[in-house]
């Protein structure tokens, strides 16, 4: 849960940045990327807004992970294009593999932009499993969104620990407990003034 958010009064120069979200299903990404993206005024954009117009294609294709993979590229080459207008941007989606990552630097690299990334990472599984199921029930069920823990549980046994890698080089790095109370705020402050990198969990331990 986020703590009150203050509206910038004054714009000021910011550097080019692509803000990307991580983490898993129903931990709060989707929630968080739309209050970063209301308090800085940069474009959204979801994957999953790309993978639900995929539908018609899903029982074409040999398997669920061609879709994923060209969501991830529609979205990758949607961001490139913002960035090379001077627009700052903020891409929703799990980052779950590495090679995500690298996707993500390569696309910041093309147009000079520096990266940061916000994990959603709820330190109370049982407040995040109430709230995929209570979302699950009231959103019904959405062909390739987890709406029960069981399909989390699948999830995460098949990434067989591949999200826990290390983020390198220069990235500002936030990692919020989203079933506890934080700043949205600080959020924003430490990734628009590390240009260096860095790391910051939130709440603080």
């Amino acid at each position: 849960m986020e703590m009150g958010i203050r509206k910038p009064t004054t714009v000021t120069a910011r550097p080019l940045m692509i803000i990307s979200m991580k983490g898993h299903p129903g931990t709060g990404k989707s929630t968080l990327a739309h209050k970063l993206a209301n308090l800085l005024s940069y474009p959204l954009i979801d994957k999953d807004d790309i993978k639900n117009s995929t539908y018609a294609l899903q029982s074409h294709l040999p398997s669920h992970t061609l879709l994923n993979d060209m969501s991830y590229a529609a979205m990758w080459n949607v961001a490139a294009t913002q960035l090379k207008l001077g627009l700052s941007v903020i891409v929703d989606a799990p980052l779950s593999r590495p090679e995500y990552f690298d996707k993500l630097a390569q696309v910041a690299e093309d147009s000079g932009a520096r990266v940061a990334v916000v994990e959603c990472r709820p330190r109370d599984w049982e407040e995040w499993r109430r709230r995929l199921e209570r979302r699950g029930a009231e959103e019904g069920a959405v062909w390739h969104k987890p709406a029960k823990w069981e399909e989390i549980e699948r999830l995460l046994d098949g990434y067989d620990g591949c999200y826990e890698y290390e983020v390198p080089g220069k990235v500002a790095k936030v990692v919020v407990d989203t079933t506890a109370p934080f700043s949205v705020d600080h959020i924003v402050d430490f990734i628009l003034g590390n240009k260096d990198g860095g790391h910051l969990e939130l709440p603080s331990i």
